[in-house]
């Protein structure tokens, strides 16, 4: 986890910093609306968002998050092929000793499918309807906090 050191005086003090998290659009589908409104929501509850853009690989997902120290990922997917986009950004961090960061998502994900998912390591999946207030409450209560 991240923490940051801030001098004072002869020593340095560890401090807590917000939660970070990469917000990405995997695979083709081109509709990023509801995941710039997540996006705006986790940063207006004060948390670090880096939003990717659309037309992400799994590979650049995964290297935007280490090197972006993230304490998590959301992932938005609407065109069907949630299963093999999310279970290969878990694999990647897997590979990259990032298996840590808490992976979640939502989207236009069938319910048969949200076992699985869970399964392979997805914390949490948002369906439609999902609020906004329930995403930022749930990566408040379930991810960790970065502290010193």
């Amino acid at each position: 986890m991240r923490s940051e050191k801030v001098a004072r005086g002869e020593g340095a003090v560890l401090m807590s910093s917000r939660i970070r998290v990469v917000v990405a659009k995997p695979g083709l589908d081109g509709h990023d609306r509801g995941v710039k409104v997540v996006a705006r929501a986790l940063r207006d509850a004060g948390m670090e968002v880096v939003y990717t853009g659309l037309h992400q690989t799994p590979e650049q997902i995964v290297e935007t998050a280490i090197q972006e120290d993230a304490d998590a990922v959301g992932l938005s997917v609407l065109s069907g092929a949630h299963m093999t986009l999310f279970k290969r950004v878990l694999e990647l961090l897997a590979e990259r000793g990032a298996g840590d960061i808490v992976v979640f998502g939502g989207g236009i994900i069938p319910d048969a499918d949200i076992p699985e998912l869970e399964r392979l390591g997805v914390a949490k999946i948002f369906t439609p309807g999902a609020t906004t207030q329930a995403i930022v409450e749930w990566v408040r209560a379930n991810v960790t906090q970065p502290v010193g």
